[in-house]
């Protein structure tokens, strides 16, 4: 296996993931970042939370073996959150976890961590954290077109 080449795809994905969230954040009010768009759906706020959980989770907790203790329904909970205060969650979430991802040697992507009682190798979660990221940023992107309709602009290149 190509152990640097993951390290440098993983750092490229989530410095994007990380570009990108902070874009779309950038063109909404404190308002829209705490809206969903029914009870069915989440907030931004709720999904910044959520990754946050998560990054500290699987990377905090399952690689760097960190005494977290991760409480998921808060990430769902209605509280409004500053439009500061999420900007410095996704920049604090994800330089840490991109930092630690440049950092861990091949050994350490090898490791496992018991995930929903299935142990699995760290390169194997890092991966899912990317797919998991991207696919709550689709969501964002959702609500952030559904809150900017035309005035929306695009994070890709």
């Amino acid at each position: 296996m190509n152990y640097q080449f993951n390290r440098e795809w993983l750092v490229k994905k989530f410095q994007e993931i990380q570009r990108r969230i902070l874009l779309v954040m950038d063109q909404l009010s404190e308002e829209q970042l705490n809206w969903k768009p029914n009870e069915q759906s989440h907030r931004i706020a709720n999904l910044v939370l959520h990754i946050e959980g998560n990054i500290k989770e699987r990377i905090a907790k399952g690689i760097l073996h960190q005494n977290i203790v991760r409480d998921r329904e808060a990430e769902f909970s209605a509280v409004f959150i500053s439009k500061a205060e999420l900007t410095a969650i996704v920049k604090e979430n994800f330089d840490f976890l991109i930092d630690i991802v440049s950092k861990l040697t091949d050994r350490e992507l090898e490791q496992t961590q018991l995930v929903r009682n299935k142990e699995r190798t760290n390169i194997d979660i890092l991966h899912q954290c990317a797919a998991h990221y991207s696919e709550h940023m689709g969501q964002i992107f959702y609500i952030a077109k559904l809150c900017l309709n035309e005035s929306y602009k695009s994070t890709s290149i």
